[in-house]
């Protein structure tokens, strides 16, 4: 078996310095040669599936790895676009300590889930400034609540809160007519709203959202960013205040 395993190797290795050296070296491969070669692989990888396996675990560890130091790279030198972006709402105090950043879609069961925790943790900490991020990656309907939430916020930003919290405590479909009833029981114009929503600013600050997303491996929402630190998923309270502790430390 070791004999085996070790010719084996040492085809694999011919075959890749073949592939390596370019399509003329691999011309110069005889045909008996390289479907031996094709042959040997093909009997050792299924007589020994676990080794294709470690092969993939071992390449998705070192991808993962690569992903996280890349993210933590970029978030570093996006510190700027990610917490003082004017067009990104804030709430809690505009000029608390600690900024914490996140990123959410309306129609995002784990957002809404997470919702009274943000808003437990801004009344119990009165010096935490609150960016939120709209990341409309659900479909339509997610698309034009945040269209119509940074509308609010362009134009009646004062409103904007109780407009957010309404669509993050609604339940079931969230489609214009929804959205539209509960921005009139908020006092809202939904003729505002609508003009608001085609303003060139909104879908900037949608793409850039999008944009920072992609450059953050954030791929799912909600993701929290607290100081130097990003937390994706929903988040309890206890590790929320662990990481603003951190955060206050440094």
């Amino acid at each position: 078996m070791l004999t085996k395993t070790i010719y084996c190797t040492f085809l694999i290795a011919t075959i890749s310095l073949f592939n390596i050296a370019g399509t003329s070296a691999k011309e110069n491969m005889s045909d008996a040669l390289r479907k031996e070669v094709e042959a040997v692989i093909q009997d050792y990888i299924l007589k020994n599936p676990e080794v294709l396996m470690r092969a993939i675990q071992t390449y998705q560890v070192k991808a993962q790895a690569a992903k996280s130091e890349r993210a933590k790279k970029n978030l570093t030198s996006l510190t700027s676009e990610l917490s003082h972006n004017a067009g990104s709402p804030v709430i809690g105090n505009p000029a608390g300590d600690i900024t914490i950043v996140e990123f959410f879609d309306y129609r995002c069961g784990y957002c809404k889930r997470v919702f009274p925790t943000i808003q437990a943790l801004l009344e119990e900490d009165g010096n935490i400034r609150y960016v939120l991020k709209e990341l409309p990656i659900l479909g339509p309907d997610s698309l034009f609540a945040s269209q119509a939430a940074l509308a609010v916020w362009n134009t009646t930003p004062e409103k904007y809160l109780p407009f957010h919290a309404a669509l993050m405590a609604s339940r079931g479909n969230l489609n214009a007519e929804k959205i539209f009833t509960i921005a009139d029981d908020l006092g809202l114009n939904k003729d505002v709203i609508t003009k608001g929503m085609k303003n060139e600013s909104v879908n900037n600050e949608l793409n850039k959202n999008a944009e920072l997303s992609e450059r953050l491996d954030i791929t799912g929402t909600p993701a929290f960013i607290i100081g130097d630190q990003l937390s994706p998923g929903a988040i309890s309270m206890q590790e929320i205040k662990r990481m603003v502790a951190l955060a206050r430390k440094r």
